[in-house]
């Protein structure tokens, strides 16, 4: 009975089933849409790189969404705003780099705008006239991130990969280089320059050079860099001389360097060193002055055409340069003298100076001993004299010579600097001379040598007026008649005259005469006995048989 009721308990019980949740192909396409759509946009922010902000000093060729950024012509970034700075003084743009351009959002990039341009090298950025301006870019040597940046306003005139040393030059003044003008080795370009500055006292400038590998090698510590800009010009004894570098560096100014031939080899100079730049290149070239003596000269003469600079010429060697030019005042003879101060190297006389340092048995820097040879040469007639340089520009130059016949002079051996006498220039005895002249003409009788010429010029007007009047006649009468003697002559000896005809008849005679002269000449020749003996008679047929 029990098991009778649990099974109809069991069968009044109702059974409840659970229904599985199920997609419908309806949502299948938005979800795959919804997928792409985030795989595109994680894609999309893993490529992106870094935004960086540029400031420049104007907005020019910069256009939001449109401006690339691009280093060697691919393209690494694109500005997303241009904004004006807080301060009102420049541009800010924003930068959207690529992943693959990390590298340029660190400490030393440079970024700057390219435009169409006129510069040292030429025209670039042409490309941009229909592209529009784009900002190149140049990456740095550090690592360390960076997000804010200064534009340039110039393309660097180099970039960081390029192999070759960076080295400092130092001039009084920059003269015509300026950032791209060419550095010359022998002639051939090999690197420019790349900045400049006034140092910190203002008394000269600092010029940044960059030249290229492998030519950077050929610089060395004895290395000398010289202004290259413009043409050379000398006239000498060989006739005009023009040296130059290049077309550019006449036009837009230039460096060249190089070894003196007496300099040792020595290793490549190291990158960042210093060096001094020359006017030019036989400055930079010569060999060293050594010890410099200082001299001064009193002339009584003007010195217009002398400046400061002017070379010291010892036997046509010049061996040092006019340091000043100043008028004095001589109380004893109440004159104004001009007073005149070089300074030379006599190891710049070459070979000649060491031989006289051993003849005298003197020291290298002996100074006392240099003095004391000076009063010897000046005992024995050394003078300084100013002579013309050049006629055209009226430049003058000193020259030390000997003069045996100038008048003798006390040296002073403890003046400060050395005092050289003096002798008057070889202009100023041209006008002596001259002016020697001037008093021996005006001291002749010219009134009376000038009556004296005018007399004679009367009588020889006399003269020719008789001789046009009277004698000019006769000679014409005279032509006239032996022009009537010619033409006569000249109707005689014509073809058909009868004269000419008897003057070739008397022709014949006198031939036969000189043939008959001949020979009795001949016959003489072999029977002289004739002469007094007579002519034989002529020999019978009987005589002349054996």
């Amino acid at each position: 009975m029990v098991q009778q009721t649990d099974k109809r308990d069991g069968a009044g019980q109702v059974e409840v089933r659970t229904r599985r949740w199920s997609v419908s192909l309806v949502w299948i396409v938005p979800i795959l849409a919804i997928l792409i759509g985030a795989s595109l946009v994680v894609r999309n922010w893993m490529q992106q790189g870094p935004v960086i902000a540029i400031s420049f000093h104007t907005g020019e060729g910069l256009v939001a969404h449109k401006t690339q950024v691009k280093y060697r012509s691919v393209v690494i970034g694109e500005v997303t705003t241009v904004d004006l700075a807080d301060d009102k003084k420049s541009v800010v743009a924003k930068v959207q780099l690529s992943n693959d351009a990390r590298a340029f959002a660190t400490q030393g990039a440079r970024f700057w705008v390219v435009r169409p341009r006129i510069g040292v090298g030429g025209v670039s950025g042409v490309d941009t006239l229909l592209s529009g301006s784009f900002i190149g870019a140049d990456s740095g040597e550090s690592k360390v991130p960076e997000k804010s940046f200064v534009g340039l306003e110039l393309p660097p005139p180099i970039t960081y990969d390029e192999k070759g040393k960076r080295f400092v030059l130092t001039a009084s003044d920059l003269g015509s280089l300026d950032i791209g003008s060419s550095i010359y080795y022998r002639k051939i370009p090999v690197g420019e320059v790349v900045s400049f500055a006034l140092q910190g006292d203002g008394k000269g400038v600092e010029i940044g050079v960059f030249v290229q590998a492998p030519y950077d090698s050929f610089v060395t510590a004895d290395t000398r860099f010289w202004n290259a800009s413009g043409v050379d010009m000398q006239i000498g004894a060989n006739g005009l001389k023009i040296d130059t570098e290049s077309l550019s560096s006449i036009l837009v100014g230039g460096l060249a360097f190089g070894s003196p031939d007496f300099a040792p080899q020595a290793e490549a100079a190291a990158d960042q060193a210093h060096f001094q730049l020359f006017a030019d290149r036989d400055t930079a070239l010569a060999p060293p002055s050594g010890q410099a003596q200082y001299l001064q000269l009193r002339f009584d003469q003007a010195m217009r055409g002398l400046s400061v600079g002017a070379p010291v010429e010892f036997k046509g060697v010049e061996f040092g340069r006019v340091t000043s030019v100043q008028l004095d005042y001589d109380a004893t003879r109440q004159t104004f003298p001009v007073v005149v101060e070089a300074v030379i190297y006599p190891q710049r006389l070459g070979p000649v100076h060491r031989k006289m340092l051993s003849v005298f048995k003197h020291s290298e820097g002996d100074m006392d001993g240099a003095r004391r040879l000076i009063g010897t040469f000046v005992e024995h007639g050394l003078r300084a004299q100013a002579r013309s340089g050049n006629l055209i520009t009226g430049q003058m130059f000193i020259s030390l010579d000997f003069y045996p016949d100038a008048p003798k002079v006390a040296f002073d051996k403890t003046a400060d600097p050395i005092i050289i006498p003096t002798l008057p220039g070889s202009l100023e005895q041209l006008q002596e001379q001259l002016q020697r002249v001037v008093e021996r003409i005006s001291k002749l009788p010219l009134e009376s040598i000038a009556s004296n010429l005018d007399g004679s010029l009367r009588e020889l007007r006399a003269s020719l007026k008789q001789f046009n009047g009277q004698t000019l006649p006769e000679v014409k009468v005279a032509l006239d008649e032996v022009h009537k003697t010619l033409r006569t002559a000249n109707s005689a000896i014509s073809e058909d005259s009868p004269q000419r005809e008897r003057m070739g008849e008397t022709l014949d005679e006198l031939e036969r005469m000189s043939r008959s002269l001949r020979d009795l000449a001949d016959y003489l020749g072999r029977h002289p006995e004739s002469l007094i003996r007579g002519r034989p008679k002529a020999a019978t047929a009987a005589e002349l048989e054996p």
